[in-house]
């Protein structure tokens, strides 16, 4: 008889281990690397994102106080006066109460909702607009009681891609000094600065910040007028819109807010100054004697996190970013004035 030769159970077994050893160390492997590209992936979408939150807010930074008055823009203030109403997240109703002016940079250390356990801040930039010419040449008419201004002729405020509409705000300046009025409504060449705006700029009978101050008390008209369009713009964080999912959203005038950046959890900003003497860094606000004017740079922090949990961890990825922005258009001194 024939001896037959093959494998016995328990070579059997011991193949059927290594084997099932083999395949597992190699599914690891897969799982890790599927897991390596899928974080790749959500770092790689997360840091695309807070790059193009952050360049708007770099870009309005860079712009602020651009053909903005020294000192700010006043606003109706003292007695009699209503506090003038102040962009902020949803579901917040700030003024500027307080503040004889609209600054180039306003900070807002803390105005924000809280995120990663801290309140996030939020700023307002004030800068000109300098896609229409309004200033070239000096306002055709101001009514006497400065409900209403008509712009030369040669520089068209309705029918062109910049159209002046309402909720635009237009600085006033001629040789007695400026204000900030907010458009109610416009007609060809006429706009309309009617009471009860959204920003509440409207106030002709207050003493200080109006209108009226501009008037030349001993003729009781305008001397020459111009008029410049300019945009106040607001950032913050929105944790409210979608709690899971906060974004940091950029606001022109006191328009709907634009989401510039999605799953944005914190905004921290600190500011340089300069006044000639300690010259404060790194402040979240100017404390008297300092003001917002003396603003020379902004720090930037912001935080965001991916918008999925990893898969093999559940965990959410973050990242951070900062940045510092001169304040080119804050930085001019005149040497010879």
């Amino acid at each position: 008889m024939t001896k037959e030769h093959g494998f016995g159970t328990a070579e059997m077994l011991l193949s059927l281990l290594i084997t099932l050893g083999l395949i597992s160390a190699a599914m690891s492997s897969f799982t890790d690397a599927v897991g390596i590209n899928e974080k790749s992936d959500l770092m790689a979408d997360l840091g695309q994102n807070m790059r193009a939150g952050i360049n708007f807010l770099v870009s309005d930074l860079m712009n602020a106080g651009w053909e903005i008055p020294i000192g700010g823009i006043p606003i109706p203030s003292g007695a009699g006066a209503t506090a003038v109403n102040r962009p902020g997240p949803p579901g917040t109703s700030y003024t500027f109460a307080g503040s004889l002016t609209i600054s180039a940079i306003n900070p807002g250390a803390g105005l924000g909702p809280a995120g990663n356990g801290r309140l996030t801040d939020m700023v307002n930039i004030l800068y000109a607009d300098n896609l229409l010419p309004l200033n070239q040449t000096p306002l055709a008419a101001i009514s006497a009681d400065g409900s209403s201004i008509t712009v030369n002729a040669g520089t068209p405020i309705t029918g062109v891609p910049n159209a002046i509409q309402s909720g635009d705000l237009i600085a006033l300046s001629n040789g007695l000094g400026n204000t900030l009025q907010c458009v109610t409504s416009v007609s060809t060449q006429t706009v309309n600065f009617g009471g009860g705006d959204a920003f509440n700029l409207n106030q002709p009978t207050v003493g200080q910040g109006s209108i009226q101050q501009l008037k030349d008390p001993g003729t009781g008209t305008f001397p020459p007028t111009t008029a410049t369009r300019v945009w106040l713009i607001t950032y913050y964080i929105d944790s409210t819109s979608d709690p899971t999912m906060p974004r940091l959203i950029r606001r022109i005038n006191n328009q709907p807010g634009r989401t510039v950046a999605l799953v944005i959890e914190d905004l921290q900003l600190t500011y340089d100054l300069v006044d000639g003497v300690t010259n404060p860094s790194q402040v979240d606000a100017p404390v008297a004697p300092n003001s917002p004017n003396q603003i020379r740079r902004a720090n930037v922090y912001i935080e965001g996190r991916s918008s999925a949990q990893a898969s093999n961890t559940k965990d959410y990825l973050r990242r951070t970013l900062t940045t510092q922005v001169s304040l080119r258009s804050l930085s001019f001194v005149d040497r010879y004035n």
